[in-house]
């Protein structure tokens, strides 16, 4: 069978990292975009890339790219589409979700229904039949379209790649996982790091690290909308599982370790732990920023501290990060790493970043300040 060509979305600024991280997988055709990563492979490498991606948000197979600019263009390139490459007649096949930017066609629900209408078209003259049951496998349709460019879509994922499992409660403000593990990537997590988090709230960062000091697939428990389909054989599915079972590494000396002035939150990171295999490397206690003290080691704090566009008032977050500022020992081999919003985050924790990196906790613009170098004696 040829290969498939492939979609990943992603958080922007995380384009790059997901890119090397597929490469690493074994994806021969690999290209970064803004906010997407474009892929081929075959069956075995798109159930890879559900289980094994910690940074894409879910792995789409791409049907083709076109231009259009009214619905007889839209019906008529949709219907060109080999559908029944994947879909079979008994198979469910809504138009979940679309977009459209600057483009003619601009009616969400007009372009949801032309499409549709193409598909049956198309699988009606395929396997002679003039109705469609749709009791089987769910096929859910995406498309965008940007400046008249249309891209139709097929999720193959199911519930977002961020979803791993293991969070099913979080607190009030949660770290997307996925960007959880784009800081501990950039952050450089090894079999012996020693984490921590002062503000560890339901313990993502701790959580992601840990599955990646052990090279455990953050989608290893979980299902994924693509195992149902007829077309892709469940060998490939229980084949890359075993390769991701074969990957993780045991009895190493990582440690991550959260606190939080919540008890709620601390009790919720220890239970997400337990749900992610992870119980043994993360531990978590009640604390306060006031009375954080890094021990004398080496080791790497990681955290998403609370600010005034989501938890506290802004003046509330700068104090608080004056506070980070004072308690962050800056001796030889600690190293920092925080996410924030604010412009002035240097400012307030009264010293300049080493290297920044602009990410996106959602729709909020945010940086990486990252402290690595030795200031200490």
């Amino acid at each position: 069978m040829e290969n498939i060509k492939m979609i990943a979305p992603c958080l922007f600024g995380v384009e790059s990292i997901a890119a090397d991280e597929f490469r690493r997988m074994g994806f021969e055709k690999v290209e970064a975009e803004n906010g997407r990563v474009l892929l081929e492979g075959d069956f075995n490498m798109l159930a890879r890339a559900n289980i094994n991606s910690r940074f894409a948000e879910r792995i789409l197979i791409n049907m083709g790219q076109f231009h259009a600019t009214t619905f007889t263009e839209l019906f008529d390139k949709v219907k060109a589409l080999p559908w029944e490459r994947f879909i079979g007649k008994d198979d469910a096949f809504p138009v979940s979700a679309g977009s459209s930017i600057n483009s003619t066609l601009f009616s969400i629900p007009d372009c949801q229904s032309i499409i549709k209408k193409a598909i049956v078209n198309r699988l009606s003259s395929k396997y002679r039949i003039s109705w469609f049951a749709e009791t089987g496998a769910e096929f859910k349709i995406r498309f965008t379209i940007i400046k008249d460019n249309v891209t139709v879509t097929i999720d193959t994922s199911g519930e977002g790649l961020h979803k791993r499992g293991y969070r099913r409660n979080s607190n009030d403000a949660p770290l997307k996982e996925t960007l959880g593990a784009a800081m501990c990537d950039l952050a450089r997590i090894f079999p012996d790091t020693h984490i921590y988090d002062p503000f560890c709230g339901s313990g993502t960062l701790l959580i992601e690290s840990a599955l990646m000091a052990t090279k455990t697939a953050p989608g290893l428990r979980r299902f994924f909308a693509a195992e149902r389909f007829s077309s892709i054989p469940k060998t490939v599915w229980q084949q890359e599982r075993m390769r991701a079972q074969d990957l993780i590494i045991k009895n190493i000396d990582f440690k991550a370790q959260g606190y939080d002035i919540d008890p709620a939150s601390v009790e919720l990171t220890l239970a997400n732990a337990k749900k992610a295999g992870v119980e043994k490397y993360v531990k978590a206690a009640v604390g306060d920023i006031h009375d954080f003290k890094t021990p004398d080691e080496r080791l790497l704090v990681i955290t998403n501290p609370p600010y005034g566009e989501r938890l506290l008032d802004v003046r509330e977050a700068e104090k608080l990060y004056k506070t980070m500022g004072e308690r962050f020992d800056r001796a030889p081999g600690k190293k920092y790493f925080v996410i924030s919003p604010h412009d002035e985050f240097e400012k307030h924790f009264g010293e300049t970043a080493d290297k920044r990196r602009k990410l996106y906790n959602g729709m909020i613009k945010c940086q990486l300040f990252m402290y690595f170098k030795n200031k200490g004696i």
